[in-house]
C-alpha cells in the first residue's frame, strides 16, 4: 500500500521523518534546502518523485517564515517534477494564535498562512493539536487535526501505575485557562478516576497573565496540567505554582508544542519543585532536552505513521488521535 509514497522533511523535524519511516519500512526522501546570502532559499528533491504521493513532515516552527518559504518552495519544486499528490503534515502550525481579530485592525494571519499552503497545490494537510479548531476550517483542502492525548495517558498511566492517586480517584486534569477546557476533557477520557479543573485568567499583554481563581477540587490531588503550547513559560509555571499553594500533592504539565523560547527550559528546570516533570512531544525538535531532570519527551512518530497507513489504505483515522471526537 505504501510503495509509491514519499516522506520528506526539510529543516524541521528530521528526527521525528525519520522515525516515521523507519516504522513504515520505507527510506525518507532526500530534500536539500539552501539558504543564500540576501534571505532568500531554494528547497528540492535529490530523490526521483515522478508519478509518487509525497509527504512532507515540517513544523513551521522558529524561524517561522522561513520554514514556511522552505516549505512553499519544496511543494512548488515537487509539483513541477511530476508528484502525483502533495500531503502536507505540519506538527506544529506557525501563526496559529494569530486566528482571530483581538483588537482592532489586527489581521487574521492563521487564516493568511493556511490559504498560501492551499494554493501551493497540497491535496491535504494534516496537523496536531491546533491552537483552536476554527483554524481547521481555514484550509480550502481538506484536513486532519489530531491529538496526542492517547499518548500523554499512556505516559502518565505508566508513571503512574502505582501511586495510590492513580486508583484512588485523586486525581485532577486542570485546564491551564478556559480555552484549553477541551483538552482536559479530551485527555480525561483515556485516564479513569479524574475530574476536571480549571484556572480562571486574564491575560493583559501577551505572555503575561493574571490568575484569579481555581475552579474545582485540587486538594491533595495529582494534578495533570494540559495545553497545547508553552511559549515563554510563564503562565504555565504560574497556574503550576497556584495550583501547589492550594494544596495540590503534584503538579505534572502535559504540552503538545515545546516552544521554549528565551528562558523557558531554564525556568522549567528550576521549577522542579513545583512541577514533577514537563511532558512535551518532538512535534518541535528539542534534543537540549534530552538530559532534562523534568523534562520529558515523547514521539508522536507511531502516530503520523498511523495516520499515514489510514490514508493509503482509505481507513478512517483511529478514533484516538481524532481530535474533538
Amino acid at each position: 500500500m505504501i510503495k509509491d509514497i514519499i516522506i520528506f522533511s526539510l529543516s524541521s523535524n528530521i528526527a521525528l521523518t525519520n522515525k516515521v519511516c523507519e516504522l513504515l519500512n520505507i527510506k525518507p526522501g532526500v530534500s536539500e534546502v539552501k539558504h543564500f546570502a540576501d534571505g532568500e532559499c531554494i528547497a528540492f528533491s535529490k530523490s526521483d518523485v515522478r508519478g509518487k504521493k509525497v509527504y512532507i513532515i515540517q513544523s513551521t516552527s522558529k524561524p517561522v517564515n522561513d520554514r514556511i518559504m522552505e516549505t512553499l518552495i519544496f511543494i512548488d519544486a515537487i509539483r513541477r517534477a511530476n508528484a502525483r499528490e502533495v500531503t502536507l503534515i505540519m506538527p506544529y502550525y506557525g501563526y496559529a494564535r494569530q486566528d482571530r481579530i483581538a483588537s482592532k485592525n489586527e489581521p487574521i494571519t492563521a487564516r493568511m498562512v493556511a490559504d498560501l499552503f492551499t494554493n501551493s497545490g497540497i491535496k491535504r494537510v494534516i496537523t496536531v493539536d491546533l491552537h483552536t479548531p476554527q483554524i481547521q476550517g481555514f484550509f480550502g483542502v481538506p484536513s486532519d487535526n489530531t491529538t496526542p492525548s492517547i499518548l500523554f495517558a499512556d505516559y502518565l498511566k505508566a508513571r503512574l501505575k502505582d501511586d495510590p492517586a492513580f486508583t484512588g480517584k485523586n486525581i485532577a486534569i486542570v485546564a491551564p485557562d478556559h480555552g484549553a477546557m477541551h483538552r482536559a476533557r479530551d485527555l480525561a477520557t483515556f485516564i479513569p478516576n479524574t475530574n476536571i479543573v480549571v484556572i480562571d485568567k486574564r491575560r493583559p499583554k501577551p505572555n503575561v497573565a493574571e490568575i484569579t481563581n481555581v475552579v474545582g477540587d485540587i486538594n491533595g490531588k495529582v494534578c495533570i496540567m494540559v495545553d497545547d503550547i508553552i511559549d515563554t513559560g510563564g503562565t504555565i509555571l504560574a497556574g503550576a505554582k497556584v495550583l501547589k499553594e492550594k494544596g495540590a500533592r503534584e503538579v505534572f504539565i502535559c504540552c503538545s508544542h515545546a516552544l521554549f523560547n528565551g528562558e523557558a527550559k531554564k525556568r522549567m528546570e528550576e521549577a522542579k519543585d513545583i512541577v514533577t516533570e514537563c511532558i512535551v512531544t518532538d512535534t518541535i525538535e528539542h534534543p537540549e532536552f534530552e538530559n532534562s531532570p523534568n523534562i520529558r519527551v515523547i514521539s508522536i512518530a507511531k502516530m503520523l505513521a498511523d495516520i499515514i497507513r489510514s490514508h493509503e489504505s482509505h481507513e478512517d483515522i483511529r478514533i484516538e488521535y481524532a481530535k474533538f471526537r
